[in-house]
């Protein structure tokens, strides 16, 4: 099966010029950047208009598959990656149970080969003492472990020194971290809980999950990973005072690297109030200082990927008092058309979203022949619309959770139609029914 793409604004490494791309089977044959000479095609789109970008690569999301499929499943959340021009995605390990062992790792390849829509992997979740299995894990199936230095579930919290040296010492994987310091955050909510009972505000969520707990747990793991030589990616960045602990050498030369997720480039604490917990997120929304200092980070290159951190609950779960309510919150379908959004308000160029949701994520994690549009690799590709607008309403939601903290915005571009190897897995406005997924492939860095 041959597809031409015809005409479309290739937007890739840096520039965006007109081409056209031959796609055979699941690769990119041909690109053109000529209208003359097109070959024949089984199948021909004329993208004249249009944007063609890679397809996103998204570094952390929960599935919620095992055990909290009331939640959402590896289906559903990855048809509506889908529809939000995600083609690959890397899970975490906080299901249920938590995916601690390389036994149950494999248990959700097995599910993600059977029901995925995207491309896929995991990471091995860290605990205090399952070291044994972080040294056995697959280098080239698995994206990385997953350590949880703050909040987390089950027996995912690794809250002992010696063992935080000792995971980042003994595996050459990265190591992905979430970092916020919990006797920092105990002591404040026990401070607003004196005042407010379970009623506690929304407001003061950034206060009790403080930019002083994620510095001081965010500083730490640094030190650590320093000092053993440890390859440390951490994770949903959402403070300026973090940025001063990274360094802006490029890519390819780093041992420690972050991300940053939409909604903490999107909302700031301002939004607490229109939203509530809908917007409840570890770590926390912080003030507008942060936020317009992690989009400069992003442009400095002290950050290096954006991801999204979906996390979906049941709306019934995110409207309990505060003290109740869970975190975290549905985002896949509209991380590419936010940092769209935030490049048409000029706080970064089309190109720089690519290199961020693209071509970074393929690069740290060395994702084998993805993130980038090149002769030769599988054709994970997303067209883009920047004529036709998105609403987010109810209705057109694909999460099993039917909510999003973006309910009632209109961004200006929309995703018209992803491809994941060379297959149409998502085509103006509705999934076409093909699964055409494969396991991510990772390099030996």
């Amino acid at each position: 099966m041959t597809t031409l793409i015809k005409n479309a604004l290739l937007i890739n490494e840096n520039k965006s010029q007109i081409a056209s791309l031959l796609i055979e089977g699941e690769r990119i044959k041909k690109i053109f950047f000529e209208n003359k000479n097109l070959p024949h095609a089984d199948k021909i789109i004329d993208a004249t208009d249009l944007w063609l970008l890679p397809g996103i690569i998204d570094d952390q999301v929960h599935f919620r598959e095992p055990g909290l499929t009331q939640k959402a499943d590896i289906a559903s959340e990855s048809a509506a990656a889908a529809a939000g021009g995600l083609t690959s995605f890397i899970e975490m390990p906080n299901t249920n149970p938590a995916t601690t062992t390389n036994q149950l790792l494999q248990e959700k390849f097995d599910i993600a080969k059977n029901s995925s829509y995207i491309n896929y992997s995991f990471m091995l979740g860290a605990t205090n003492n399952n070291i044994g299995e972080i040294k056995n894990i697959k280098k080239s199936e698995v994206a990385g472990i997953k350590m949880f230095l703050g909040s987390s579930t089950g027996n995912l919290l690794v809250d002992d020194d010696e063992a935080i040296e000792n995971i980042l010492s003994s595996t050459k994987s990265i190591v992905a971290a979430h970092c916020e310091d919990n006797e920092i955050i105990n002591a404040n909510l026990k401070k607003f809980e004196a005042k407010y009972g379970n009623e506690i505000p929304l407001k003061f969520h950034s206060q009790i999950r403080s930019a002083e707990a994620c510095y001081k747990s965010t500083s730490k793991a640094i030190e650590i990973a320093k000092k053993t030589g440890g390859r440390l990616h951490i994770f949903h960045l959402s403070t300026e005072k973090e940025i001063e602990l990274l360094s802006n050498e490029p890519l390819s030369k780093k041992n420690i690297t972050a991300e940053v997720c939409v909604h903490h480039l999107w909302f700031s604490d301002k939004d607490y109030e229109r939203l509530g917990n809908k917007i409840k997120w570890n770590p926390a929304v912080k003030t507008e200082k942060d936020r317009l200092a992690l989009i400069q980070a992003l442009k400095d290159g002290k950050i290096d990927v954006v991801g999204s951190d979906h996390a979906p609950h049941l709306l019934s779960e995110k409207m309990q008092d505060y003290t109740k309510a869970p975190s975290g919150g549905p985002m896949v379908q509209h991380t590419l058309l936010v940092m769209l959004e935030l490049a048409e308000q000029k706080y970064f160029s089309k190109e720089e979203v690519v290199k961020f949701m693209c071509h970074n994520p393929a690069e740290l994690f060395g994702i084998v022949d993805r993130g980038f549009v090149r002769e030769g690799y599988f054709a994970d590709l997303v067209l883009v619309n920047p004529n036709i607008p998105t609403k987010v309403e109810k209705d057109n939601l694909l999460y099993k959770c039917k909510w999003s903290p973006l309910e009632g915005e209109t961004f200006k571009h929309s995703v018209q139609t992803t491809f994941v190897n060379g297959e149409i897995v998502f085509d103006k406005a509705r999934l076409t029914g093909v699964k055409s997924a494969k396991q991510l492939e990772f390099k030996n860095l």
